[in-house]
């Protein structure tokens, strides 16, 4: 373990997880009810969204890989002591190896590239795949088990996890969504996908009065943070606006649904899984730039009313695969139900 981590970890480590208990209830349409749920560190403080979600990932590659729980909770101990569950970039000096990502794998070691150990679903993967060669891993101490997999100067840390991340991968596997103590106020589900904004739903998708309407709108207030709904890659950022005479009619203005045609201002994100998510009216030029990686949660525009729009609203797209098309396009609320999202909760 580098000494950045420890020094990290010195500042970081939090004991308090704010985590929905109610999941099942939001995805049936009742209001979601979280409570404070104490791990048995002690200390003070609480696990944030993205140390939450970064569990979630730890798990959900676990589950992928049929990794026993046993090795979940293995997984999460270590990534608390490595770098206290945040993806820890190469830092210069105050590194002193080449330790990279959630775990401090090594590049030098054989963990992989450091691009790859940047990605937290890969380096998951890189730890899960070295612990299932250790023989007995499954009935050793976790210390032990952890101690084998990471060949830590200090092999008695990950002791002191153990019962944070118990409590954390058991919630992590048990519950469909997560609300996280967060600016946005959201819920990450298992999986690590998010309502991109809050609002009610004001039109449907492909509705008898609107069957090109390929998407779902969400009312929002102009100016509205629009998250990304899950990590994934900026593949387009356009402005998208003529009039039906099919002059060239601007983004950075409010749009008409009489006479101006097109989404506005938008951003297409790829996912992990080859899906694309489509966020269309926003009031300006987006925040992202095509070719940029984005995490789940991250702001990458505001509400607006730009394009074919009536007032400020997200209009929401769903594809099965890249180009987005009116052929791939899926209904929102069940991709994203899919994913342990509720879209129709307010």
């Amino acid at each position: 373990m580098t000494s950045r981590a420890i020094a990290t970890i010195g500042a970081i480590v939090l004991a308090t997880a704010f985590l929905c208990v109610a999941g099942v209830a939001t995805l049936t349409g009742a209001a979601s009810a979280c409570s404070v749920i104490t791990t048995p560190s002690g200390t003070t403080g609480q696990y944030d969204a993205e140390q939450l979600h970064h569990a979630q990932v730890i798990v959900t590659v676990g589950v992928q890989n049929r990794i026993p729980v046993r090795g979940q909770i293995i997984a999460v101990a270590t990534a608390l002591q490595e770098s206290g569950l945040r993806n820890l970039s190469h830092l210069g000096e105050n590194n002193d190896h080449d330790s990279l990502g959630l775990f401090q794998q090594r590049p030098s070691q054989g963990w992989g590239t450091p691009e790859q150990l940047m990605n937290p679903a890969y380096a998951a993967g890189a730890f899960y795949r070295k612990l299932v060669t250790i023989p007995g891993w499954q009935t050793m101490p976790l210390t032990v088990a952890a101690q084998a997999v990471q060949r830590s100067a200090y092999p008695d840390a990950y002791a002191k996890w153990e019962g944070d991340a118990t409590v954390i991968v058991g919630l992590a596997s048990n519950q469909p969504s997560a609300e996280f103590s967060s600016p946005a106020e959201q819920c990450i589900s298992v999986g690590g996908w998010m309502k991109p904004v809050q609002g009610p739903l004001v039109s449907g998708f492909r509705t008898d009065s609107r069957p090109g309407h390929d998407g779902v709108d969400i009312a929002a207030a102009k100016g509205t943070p629009i998250h990304a709904a899950a990590s994934g890659l900026v593949i387009r950022v356009v402005c998208n606006a003529h009039l039906v005479n099919g002059d060239p009619y601007p983004c950075d203005v409010d749009g008409d649904p009489v006479s101006v045609r097109g989404c506005g201002w938008y951003v297409e994100l790829l996912h992990p899984d080859s899906t694309v998510t489509r966020y269309c009216h926003m009031v300006r030029r987006p925040s992202v730039h095509a070719g940029q990686q984005v995490a789940v949660g991250q702001v990458i525009g505001q509400v607006g009313s730009s394009g074919h729009s009536s007032g400020p609203h997200l209009h929401l797209e769903t594809h099965t695969s890249q180009p987005a098309t009116e052929s791939n396009a899926v209904h929102p609320v069940g991709f994203f139900a899919l994913r342990g999202i509720d879209l129709t909760a307010r």
